[in-house]
Order: C-alpha cells, then sequence, then structure tokens
C-alpha cells in the first residue's frame, strides 16, 4: 500500500479553521476543515468522512494544496475546448477583416459569419461554425460596426494638411490693434423633411415592429454652428439654402461669439459658402474644409443624433409643423451643453 502524501509543513490545523472561517467559498472552506482534520493528526478516511468526498479526491486535495496553498482548493474555471484556430490563422483571419473582401473573388461587399467560415475552409481548410467563429472575433476585439462614409475621390494628405493648420489657429489672435481669443466653430445644413427616418427600436425577438413614414415631399432647413469647446451653438431654421439665407446665419453666430474673441468658422464649400455676394462679419472668418471631406465637420454626427432622438418617427402635417419640431430640437439641443462638447469635440482641432 502506497504512503500517504504528507501535507505542508508551513500550515497547521488552527491556521486552516481560520481560513475556512473567512472565505467566502464553501467549497474551500470544505476542504481546509477535511485537511486540518489530517493536521490534527485524524486519519485520511476521516477526513474524507468530513468532506463528504472519496480517498482519491481527498488525495487530489492534498496535492493541490501542496502546490498552490489554500487558494489550490478554490474551483477554478473549466479550461474548455481548445480553439480551432491557431495564431497564424487568427492573425490572416484579423488581415482579411481589416482588407474587407474582394468582390469580384469573394462574392460579397462585406463579411458576414457565414463567409469568414468559408474564406476560413478555403485558406486554411479548417472548419468553426458561426458561434464559435463569433466567439473568436469579439475575443479578438472585433464588433459589427456601421461604416462612416467616406468619399471615393478624397485627398488624405490635403485631410492632414488641414488638420495641421486648424490646430496652428488656436489661441489667440490680433485683430484691429487688440489681442483676443480664438474660437472655433463648425458649421452645416440639415434638410428636415416629411420623408421621414425611421430609426431602431427594442421590441421582443421574432416580431417586426412598425413606425410611421409619409411620402410627401414638404421640407425645411436647419443652418446649425457649434462651439464645442464651449457648448455654444447657433441656428436657424429656413425654407431653403442661399446666399441670403448663409448671411443671416453668419449674423446669427455672430451674435453668439463672446466679446473679446474672434471666431473661425470651418464649413464644407457649398456655393452659398463661399460665394462673394456673402456678407461676413467682422468678429468672423470663414476656414473652408477640404473637398469631399464630410467626416471633418462634427455637425454631421450631430444632425444623426438629432435624427435619431427627437426627429426620426414622426408624421409633420405641414411646413409649420417641421419647423416647429426643428426648433424644438435645436434648444434641446442648446440645453444640453454637454452634449455639444461630447459629440463636436475633435482633438486635431483643439489638442486635448
Amino acid at each position: 500500500m502506497a504512503a500517504a502524501i504528507s501535507l505542508r509543513a508551513d500550515f497547521d490545523a488552527e491556521g486552516l479553521r481560520r481560513l475556512a472561517r473567512q472565505s467566502k467559498h464553501a467549497a474551500q472552506a470544505r476542504r481546509l476543515l477535511a485537511l486540518a482534520l489530517i493536521y490534527d493528526g485524524g486519519s485520511r478516511s476521516d477526513a474524507a468522512r468530513l468532506g463528504n468526498v472519496t480517498l482519491q479526491i481527498g488525495r487530489d486535495w492534498v496535492l493541490r494544496f501542496n502546490a498552490n496553498g489554500p487558494d489550490g482548493l478554490v474551483d477554478g474555471k473549466a479550461p474548455g475546448p481548445k480553439s480551432q484556430l491557431n495564431d497564424a490563422q487568427r492573425a490572416a483571419l484579423a488581415k482579411a477583416m481589416e482588407q474587407g473582401p474582394t468582390p469580384y473573388l469573394d462574392g460579397v461587399v462585406r463579411w458576414r459569419l457565414c463567409d469568414l467560415a468559408q474564406w476560413l475552409w478555403e485558406e486554411f481548410r479548417v472548419s468553426v461554425s458561426e458561434q464559435t467563429l463569433s466567439r473568436e472575433v469579439r475575443a479578438m476585439g472585433y464588433r459589427k460596426l456601421a461604416a462612416r462614409p467616406k468619399h471615393h475621390a478624397q485627398d488624405p494628405q490635403a485631410i492632414e494638411e488641414f488638420k495641421k493648420l486648424s490646430r496652428r489657429t488656436g489661441g489667440n489672435c490680433r485683430r484691429g490693434g487688440t489681442r483676443k481669443r480664438i474660437e472655433i466653430w463648425f458649421q452645416d445644413e440639415a434638410r428636415i423633411g416629411q420623408k421621414n427616418k425611421i430609426t431602431r427600436g427594442w421590441a421582443k425577438r421574432g416580431t417586426r415592429p412598425s413606425a410611421p413614414h409619409d411620402q410627401r415631399t414638404r421640407s425645411a432647413y436647419i443652418f446649425g454652428a457649434i462651439c464645442p469647446k464651449l457648448g455654444k451653438a447657433a441656428a436657424l431654421v429656413m425654407p431653403w439654402c442661399d446666399t441670403h439665407v448663409m448671411t443671416q446665419h453668419l449674423a446669427e453666430i455672430s451674435r453668439r461669439v463672446a466679446a473679446d474673441a474672434h471666431a473661425i468658422l470651418i464649413m464644407d464649400q457649398a456655393g452659398w459658402h463661399m460665394s462673394n455676394n456673402l456678407v461676413v462679419p467682422a468678429n468672423i472668418s470663414i476656414m473652408p474644409l477640404p473637398p469631399k471631406s464630410p467626416e471633418l465637420n462634427p455637425v454631421e454626427n450631430l444632425w444623426l443624433f438629432i435624427r435619431e432622438n427627437w426627429l426620426s418617427n414622426r408624421i409633420f402635417k405641414y411646413y409649420d409643423d417641421i419647423v416647429a419640431h426643428c426648433c424644438d430640437a435645436w434648444r434641446k439641443l442648446e440645453s444640453q451643453p454637454w452634449r455639444i462638447m461630447s459629440i463636436g469635440r475633435r482633438e486635431w482641432a483643439y489638442g486635448f
């Protein structure tokens, strides 16, 4: 008969009972009490009966305790099955997901789990279920996210140069012999009409929720501008877009600029923005965005927030109803300056 395995000498019965009283794991406390009985000179059979286990399991407790101390008696999480993908295959999968599919080769324009599973089979002859592949890509840090629009003909170098120029405009400037601080503003327009948007909403799985949708075409335009650093905003709701309306909007922005400040107004190169007939107030300087670069303007994100939270899933009865809802939505935004700061601030513009 094999000799019993001795317990480690740096613990005693009283110490194990004290640890059992302090333990938050019932199974660990039971095992500690069983081993304390052995320290007191009890037999291995008595310890196994106290722990309500067999002698073999009691022996396993002794081995775990000798190797890792009291922590070795805590139930650990089962390791589960071995991953079907190795590190090289995960790296190749990540590269394929970053690059996206090639339509004429892969037959799709975006990766779905079933497409990635097929790609793994064709590349490595590894068969992976969609559920397993979903866990793998999530563990790698990937999520299915909406893509941000990007113009196919934009110039990346022009965008980087613009960001550098914008960062240099911060601080102070000299106007009329006095030094004034700079306020960076962003401006854009959004069309809000009866042919409205439908947003996602909560519903029970298996159901198909509905939302009201209109096919009429009356609309209005929100001319909006924000100063994200200070949480300020200025807007007009107008029936059309032209140079005269833009002049009025610049006057509205000018009234919101502090007396000791000068505004740098960043906006796209729409015709009514660049017109020679545009009247620009003395406390505003216009800085046009590079062509085909709407993602540089945070007001685009602001329109998305306003539509999804305050203007979508509605039926507008007539033009005045559209104007009233647009004004109400913008007033809500102005009452939440922290929202303007959160959505509108950009590191390249403010250097934070």
